[in-house]
């Protein structure tokens, strides 16, 4: 048995309830082989048992009482993954779906986002199986503030920096750093996502949509491609699917398609973003609002369907795993040539080979959507020297974030042997710089 082989039986065995997990950590050590081979000091020091195994692991009760006096208990997580190259760096996911497994599959794919910014941190995430949806601003505030009661003693500037992820957006970021500073008496950068007025950064917002067009725009130019007038389906309507659909139409793209849990809507002159914008951001509503305003275009039940629509570039922004085979087969047969992953792990495995087998580009998550924490660790930053850059200033920094990640990831996967297979070649790069770190710094 292989040396990979032998660490994906043993995470098996031990991690039996968490296949989002065991299927983010078979993804990665699956195309490690050869750095293996390169590298044996990398198995003689048992690195690999040591990176799928969290450093820590935080488990906690959070009781709130609602506007109704109703006393809640749900379960808050934060998992320390790896904090080989900086410190924890990781948003905070507020869904009823969350449990610890989804935890740290994000958290382990975070390790390798992180270090393929170039940037100095680790991976971490964490959230609560609290969803915010429907709530009151009081009650969300209330969640909130105990939330962060037990989260506080376990992060800050330099040791963990949370930021927001699904259901975790302005208003909670918010809520939770007023308690942070309540409770710490300091102001300082324990959380990013903050709003601009007391601590925030421009495009954080955007980053990570705006990120995600930028590494596809760097893709598809090597295969002489382009966004221009090319047609667009966009999973989601949340941050990174609003502002990954407004640079795609900035660059040129028709946008067509975007989602929510509940279904999709088709308008075949394109999307008018701006009134996807007032329903999810200002109104807080559901997708299916956007035909009152265009009449001429179509609701259908079920966000799936999504991919039955002829498009040539699908991003997928909304959840793990969103995209399976049949829809990868869909995609294919109607023309889709390339496929960005805004969302953590959106395609299955069986989709993603599906694309590969078919030709089609695959901008990998942990590469193609890293631009939100690269923008989270700019305003680490910029909190850290008490300075303040323009939008023009940080969205620069950002283009050319993506691009050394798709010149790295491009570059690892050739020299590997992987070809022009992005998905190998950021497991790779990302890797590698986490491998360094963890050989120089002994065993722990």
């Amino acid at each position: 048995m292989s040396y990979v082989s032998e660490v994906l039986s043993r995470v098996r065995m031990r991690n039996p309830a968490e296949p989002e997990f065991i299927q983010a950590v078979e993804e990665v050590l699956q195309t490690l082989e050869p750095v293996l081979e390169k590298f044996p000091e990398y198995e003689e020091a048992r690195l690999l048992e040591r990176l799928v195994e969290p450093e820590r692991q935080i488990l906690f009760r959070v009781a709130w009482e609602d506007d109704q006096g109703e006393v809640h208990v749900n379960r808050g997580f934060r998992v320390q993954f790896s904090s080989a190259i900086g410190p924890y760096k990781g948003g905070l996911r507020f869904h009823r779906s969350v449990n610890l497994g989804i935890v740290k599959f994000l958290a382990f794919e975070q390790i390798f986002k992180n270090s393929l910014t170039g940037l100095p941190i680790g991976g971490a995430k964490g959230g609560s199986d609290f969803d915010p949806r429907g709530k009151s601003d009081r009650d969300v505030m209330r969640f909130c503030q105990s939330f962060m009661t037990e989260l506080y003693r376990h992060i800050g500037p330099v040791m963990d920096v949370p930021a927001g992820d699904i259901g975790v957006g302005s208003r909670e970021i918010g809520y939770l750093f007023g308690q942070y500073k309540r409770i710490r008496s300091v102001h300082e950068g324990a959380l990013t996502g903050k709003g601009i007025h007391y601590g925030g950064s421009l495009v954080r917002k955007e980053a990570t949509g705006y990120g995600l067009v930028y590494f596809m725009s760097e893709a598809l130019n090597s295969r002489g491609k382009s966004f221009k007038d090319a047609t667009v389906t966009v999973s989601g309507s949340g941050n990174v699917a609003i502002y990954a659909t407004e640079k795609a139409q900035e660059l040129g793209a028709k946008v067509i398609a975007m989602s929510d849990s509940d279904g999709f809507i088709y308008d075949e002159s394109g999307i008018e973003l701006e009134t996807v914008k007032r329903i999810k951001e200002i109104e807080r509503g559901r997708i299916k609002e956007y035909v009152k305003y265009h009449p001429s275009s179509c609701y259908t039940e079920g966000s799936r369907g999504i991919w039955t629509l002829r498009a040539d570039i699908a991003l997928p922004c909304a959840t793990e795993n969103e995209l399976d085979r049949e829809s990868a087969e869909t995609l294919v047969s109607n023309g889709c040539y390339a496929v960005g992953e805004g969302a953590n792990m959106p395609c299955t495995p069986e989709a993603i080979q599906v694309f590969r087998d078919n030709g089609v580009l695959v901008g990998p998550a942990k590469a193609a959507n890293a631009g939100g924490v690269a923008c989270s660790a700019l305003e680490m930053s910029q909190n850290s020297i008490r300075t303040f850059w323009s939008f023009e200033d940080v969205d620069a920094k950002l283009r050319s974030i993506m691009a050394s990640i798709y010149q790295n990831a491009s570059k690892a996967a050739r020299e590997y042997g992987y070809g022009d297979n992005l998905v190998a070649g950021a497991n790779i790069a990302g890797f590698l710089k986490v491998a360094r770190a963890m050989m120089a710094q002994g065993i722990v």
